[in-house]
């Protein structure tokens, strides 16, 4: 293969055109108009544009992509982790193009991607399964029994989802509709389909994975485990390998269940499988993931092999480059979002004004953003990865201490606060951690960080035109001019408005609820005159891929409410006044 369209943005992205140049293979990518000015395009051998902002007309549409192949004369397409990566109708669409498909096949995706088809998939074999329901949920009604069945605290979980995307837990009869609704909602929004299961919710687990590769001339590689257990809303933010949990007899049970697993779907290719580790020491299958994990970097820092020079050498065809591999040391990834950890990690977007990362010894930084970057409520709020290996896992926490302290990022709120905090934390340190443990056991109430600006506006960047001349022929060019610089090469700064500390919406004192961030209104949960109590829900706002309650800073009547189901908001927005 000499070229390959990258169908994917940000930091994934990056990462795949450098693998992909030291290969000797051109690059082609694609961008959404918004990231016009984004770091991929700029390394890509060549960029395509495929649409507006939004993803659903740009990043989701398949037809655009196809066709950004198929004008550039890409022989292959890799897509990343999100997005299409793991869409078995788009990778059909890929292969019948007469394509490289850069990843598992159709089926292999199809069966893996549903959760309830996984289950089934696997009744049969000798891998551990979290005690649950291998058919779809088909109403509320019958989450009762079912929570009957298996005991409170139960998982609603979308068939077709993957990274804490539609997910409920549900602790009480009281919410089991709202957790219903809001699973199907999110599933419906994130993946498309609102198929939903339930299984039983494992108390205070760890979150352990397992790396494989598999080939067409029947090799399947275990490649170590990662203990992703510091997590978020259901998602990861702290990965490290080797699991510091796991004895070596567990290690090989784990290993020995991820390649039953791959040979249940008849794999092929870079892929994860997910486990929970119960407080016995018991582990069981949780999903799939059939792509490229985010934290694979962490594998290949302990193990020195390109998982993606290995996806690509796969695709062709080839055997796994390597006969046997050795892990050496520890290493550990901190998701660089922007977050507000001190405020319920709501989601921060906004212009990068600084941007400095660290370097030194056994240190990795995997990043889109460079100082005037605008991190997007369309898209997911991860900036990039700082990733550190040291001999040990003493030595690796004192590196990623090191490292986060000199990581500088100024204009956009960051989760770096919330990494120092855990790294110094004495249960992090002496592993007695689990999935909950942040959420519920950490004060996070002053890992503030630098305030955020305003996204730029439409008006900041200013429309040129231009002729140009490619192989001899004019054309006449439209182009956006980002904002003017300083003398000193520093994005003019902005006053950062005035956010309210707290997991609430923005109260004036007198009733007034406004948003605290900008995004989507997709529920509302009260009307005019009703009456609430303080902590009731008023609406549900997603922003950059996390639905946030809204709720009732007081009790009273709402005597105004101001936005409906598909509306956008502002920071500063009013959303309803209780009195």
């Amino acid at each position: 293969m000499e070229s390959l369209l990258i169908a994917n943005r940000g930091e994934i992205a990056v990462r795949i055109i450098r693998t992909a140049k030291e290969m000797n293979i051109r690059t082609v990518a694609v961008y959404s108009e918004l990231d016009r000015d984004a770091l991929h395009v700029k390394l890509a051998d060549e960029a395509w544009n495929i649409g507006p902002a939004p993803a659903a007309e740009s990043y989701l549409d398949m037809e655009r992509i196809l066709a950004a192949a198929r004008e550039s004369g890409a022989e292959g397409i890799h897509p990343g982790y999100g997005f299409l990566a793991e869409n078995g109708e788009f990778a059909q669409k890929v292969i019948d193009a007469g394509l490289v498909w850069v990843g598992p096949s159709p089926e292999s995706m199809t069966t893996m991607g549903d959760k309830v088809a996984a289950r089934r998939a696997l009744a049969g074999t000798s891998v551990p399964l979290v005690p649950g329901t291998n058919d779809p949920l088909e109403s509320a009604d019958d989450l009762k029994a079912l929570a009957e069945e298996f005991g409170f605290p139960i998982a609603i979980k979308a068939s077709a989802g993957g990274g804490g995307k539609g997910l409920r837990v549900v602790h009480s009869i009281d919410e089991l509709v709202e957790g219903y609704e809001g699973a199907r909602r999110e599933a419906q929004a994130y993946f498309g389909s609102s198929v939903v299961y339930v299984e039983k919710f494992l108390l205070e687990p760890r979150h352990i994975e397992a790396q494989i590769l598999a080939d067409d001339h029947g090799r399947i590689v275990f490649m170590g485990e990662r203990d992703c257990s510091v997590q978020r809303r259901h998602q990861k933010l702290i990965e490290e390998t080797p699991s510091p949990r796991l004895r070596a007899r567990q290690r090989r049970a784990l290993g020995k269940a991820a390649i039953a697993v791959a040979k249940a779907c008849d794999y092929r290719g870079a892929g994860t499988v997910e486990f929970l580790l119960d407080k016995e020491g018991n582990f069981f299958f949780l999903e799939m993931n059939t792509r490229l994990q985010v934290e694979h970097t962490i594998t290949e820092m302990v193990t020195g092999i390109d998982l993606v020079r290995e996806q690509i050498f796969i695709a062709e065809g080839k055997p796994i480059s390597f006969k046997e591999f050795e892990t050496n040391g520890h290493a550990m990834e901190f998701r660089i979002n922007a977050e507000d950890p001190s405020n319920g990690f709501l989601p921060a977007p906004g212009t990068v004004i600084e941007y400095r990362e660290p370097t030194g010894l056994g240190v990795r930084v995997d990043s889109w953003i460079e100082p005037a970057t605008t991190v997007s409520p369309y898209y997911d709020n991860l900036m990039g990865k700082l990733i550190v290996w040291a001999p040990t896992r003493k030595l690796a926490i004192a590196r990623g201490i090191r490292c986060l302290e000199e990581f500088v990022v100024s204009g956009v709120k960051t989760t770096i606060p919330a990494h120092l905090v855990v790294l110094k934390h004495a249960d992090f340190v002496k592993d007695k951690h689990h999935t909950k443990w942040l959420e519920e056991e950490v004060d996070l109430s002053e890992a503030g960080s630098e305030p955020g600006v305003p996204l730029p506006t439409d008006e900041e960047r200013t429309q040129r035109s231009m002729t140009v001349e490619v192989g001899g022929r004019r054309f006449d060019v439209t182009f956006w001019a980002p904002p003017v610089r300083r003398a000193g090469g520093e994005a003019p700064r902005r006053k950062a408005p005035k956010l309210t500390r707290g997991t609430g919406p923005t109260s004036g004192g007198d009733g007034i609820i406004t948003s605290p961030m900008q995004g989507t209104i997709v529920k509302v949960s009260v009307a005019a005159g009703d009456a609430v109590e303080a902590g009731d829900n008023i609406c549900v706002l997603e922003a950059m891929k996390m639905e946030n309650a809204i709720a009732s800073p007081g009790a009273g009547e709402v005597i105004d409410l101001r936005v409906q189901p598909g509306d956008t908001v502002n920071i500063g927005d009013i959303i309803a006044i209780v009195k």
